[in-house]
């Protein structure tokens, strides 16, 4: 029997007790009344279908709507443009809650930010603003070394795995891909039931567990491979070499969440923490990489295959280029995942003290590819907190094709950043294997909330671009963007951030800002 299942009856056995009191006396009669009305709000919060935290917590959970509604709501709509903060702050959640549910995201009262302050970040606008393109553009990944390109949207749901999420989260996150056109990317847990069962496209993520293609002795398994990589709804696989919330250290799965389904996509025992391997044993240098990709290139059929990774040592990319020019092979797309990406479990050293910010990563892997001549082959997505138009178009700006986000497409189907992800208790049934809170998840209604989001998100881009005078979002460049580094200094990230000519390391002399990790850079070796 369902927790569902079960309060109902007890909500029915109190009513029967509500009624027989009624008849005993006129105070009995009074107390019936109270029970009566509580029953008849537990009722309708168990039966309805748009808040996952009533479902679960039927009369106790309007307790945090109450707090919401009386609360101080000073700047509830301000969005920051800096995201340093690990925690979307309540402003910013506000907005894709609004934008998701589809309801007016505009903004009262002008400006309510400090445009004064340090870090305050803004685009530029042009006096021969444009309407936005009605659609938006795509973006075709493998044109070149594929025989499956494909054609990505402009923002996708980041790597999110079934495990880390429940069944009901992936599901819907999948229906809401196929009615907006945009991609999922499984995350390192395999491609599950729920992940083919709304017949949304897929990024396959492999990382260094090979979950999905793992041989009993924890290595890479080309049969089990060329099975999930021949299914239609893979359009594209990615190998990780790192994430941004812990790279270096592998991903973690709490034992707690292991449930015997997991278990069995995963090929690992039911109940224990999983804890994948630091790096890969299928390659350990450039080249080796390099080969790797090509075979997965060539057993998926011809399907776009690339990497993600957190920037560390600038001369392990180096060295990774270096590879490239000498091989004449290269991944069809580099996925960038700044260090203030999102997890359901990370060491909080890892989490907040290792690997490289978005922007700063993204610069570099935009710059290498720029000059060693690779950048036109290799496109280059972006994903760390995004979750508005303008985070999109600062990426851009800096030389990303596409974005990814996870934890705002987790917003829009209800997560409260309740931070219980690695506790299995995720209240709203996001984030846990618990069976009764899952079950308050209702995944048309998150489906549809993921769409308008997605659908939203990339519109509030469009416009953008078209307020900046431009034919669409690819157009952006890093002069659109401006800084505030000083009460008294503002400076575009042209100016901020070192641009490369294209083949500037091809040959000496090399861009001082680039000549140390070059030179140590060893394409037989990270």
């Amino acid at each position: 029997m369902s927790v569902r299942q079960t309060i109902l009856r007890t909500l029915g056995g109190a009513l029967l007790v509500s009624l027989v009191l009624c008849l005993w006396s006129l105070a009995w009669a009074y107390l019936a009344a109270g029970v009566f009305a509580l029953c008849v709000v537990a009722f309708h919060d168990v039966t309805q279908t748009r808040r996952a935290i009533l479902r679960n917590f039927p009369v106790i959970g309007h307790g945090r709507y109450l707090m919401e509604a009386i609360r101080p709501e000073v700047n509830q709509y301000f969005v920051e443009s800096n995201t340093d903060g690990k925690p979307f702050s309540r402003e910013l959640r506000s907005v894709v809650y609004q934008r998701a549910k589809g309801e007016r995201d505009t903004v009262p009262f002008g400006t309510q930010s400090d445009v004064y302050a340090v870090g305050y970040e803004w685009l530029n606008h042009s006096l021969n603003a444009r309407h936005p393109d009605s659609e938006p553009g795509r973006v075709l990944v493998g044109a070149d070394t594929c025989a499956k390109p494909y054609s990505l949207a402009l923002l996708n749901a980041s790597a999110m795995s079934f495990g880390s999420l429940s069944s009901r989260a992936i599901l819907a996150l999948n229906l809401g891909a196929k009615a907006a056109g945009f991609a999922q990317n499984t995350g390192e847990g395999g491609v599950s039931p729920y992940h083919l069962e709304g017949g949304g496209d897929l990024i396959w993520q492999i990382g260094t567990g090979y979950f999905g293609c793992r041989s009993p002795e924890g290595e890479f398994e080309e049969e089990s491979f060329v099975q999930t990589a021949g299914l239609a709804g893979v359009k594209m696989i990615e190998v990780k070499l790192s994430q941004g919330a812990k790279p270096g250290h592998g991903g973690i799965l709490p034992g707690a969440k292991v449930t015997p389904e997991i278990a069995r996509i995963r090929s690992v025992p039911v109940g224990q923490d999983v804890l994948s391997p630091p790096s890969h044993s299928a390659f350990d240098d450039p080249r080796s990489l390099l080969q790797f990709l090509e075979r997965l290139r060539r057993l998926s059929g011809g399907k776009p295959v690339g990497i993600k990774l957190c920037v560390g040592r600038p001369q392990e990319f180096m060295a990774l280029c270096k590879a490239m020019v000498a091989e004449g092979a290269w991944p069809d797309f580099i996925s960038v995942d700044g260090g203030e990406g999102g997890t359901g479990a990370a060491p909080l050293e890892f989490s907040n003290a290792v690997g490289s910010p978005l922007v700063e990563a993204l610069v570099l892997v935009h710059n290498a590819l720029v000059g060693f001549g690779l950048r036109d082959r290799v496109r280059v997505f972006a994903s760390g907190k995004i979750a508005t138009g303008f985070h999109m178009a600062q990426k851009m700006a800096l030389g990303a094709d596409a974005c990814f986000s996870a934890r705002a497409m987790m917003m829009a189907m209800g997560c409260i950043q309740a931070r219980e992800c690695n506790a299995n208790t995720c209240p709203v049934g996001v984030a846990t294997q618990d069976p009764g809170l899952v079950s308050g998840l209702d995944v048309a209604g998150k489906a549809r909330r993921v769409e308008q989001f997605q659908r939203g998100t990339v519109q509030s881009l469009l416009e953008l671009a078209g307020a900046a005078g431009l034919g669409g979002p690819e157009e952006l460049l890093p002069d659109h963007i401006q800084k505030r580094i000083a009460p008294d200094e503002v400076r575009s990230y042209m100016d901020l951030y070192p641009f490369l000519e294209r083949g500037a390391l091809l040959s000496e002399p090399i861009p001082p800002a680039y000549e140390e990790a070059w030179k140590a850079a060893d394409p037989a070796t990270f």
